[in-house]
């Protein structure tokens, strides 16, 4: 099992989720975040100019089964991409157990994606 924390534009997180959903990834948390990046370049948005590092960013974290990664991180970057700075990072790491509090459930079984 493997964690993936997205950090993205908080404009494309209904893309992203829209993208999730198709992926079969029907469960996520999310949060709004701030951060300090070290570029400094100036954006123009709707005649607005914004420093790239001030970009209201959203925090996605997931817990997918180790067959369901790479469709998970495609689904991200293909909606989340715009192709300037900003766009965002991917983390994955190693979860060690799960557990559904519900049922009793352990290990993949515990989780919502049954792929």
């Amino acid at each position: 099992m493997k964690k993936i924390e997205a950090v993205i534009r908080k404009s494309k997180f209904e893309e992203v989720k829209q993208a999730l959903y198709g992926a079969g990834i029907e469960w996520f948390s999310y949060w709004d975040i701030t951060g300090l990046g070290k570029s400094t370049e100036d954006q123009v948005v709707r005649g607005q100019i914004f420093q790239s590092n001030y970009i209201q960013r959203r925090m996605l974290s997931i817990v997918v089964r180790d067959i369901n990664v790479e469709k998970t991180i495609n689904a991200i970057i293909g909606a989340a991409r715009t192709g300037d700075t900003g766009d965002g990072k991917i983390f994955v790491s190693d979860i060690e157990q799960t557990y559904r509090i519900r049922t009793g459930e352990t290990g993949p079984e515990a989780l919502y994606n049954k792929e």
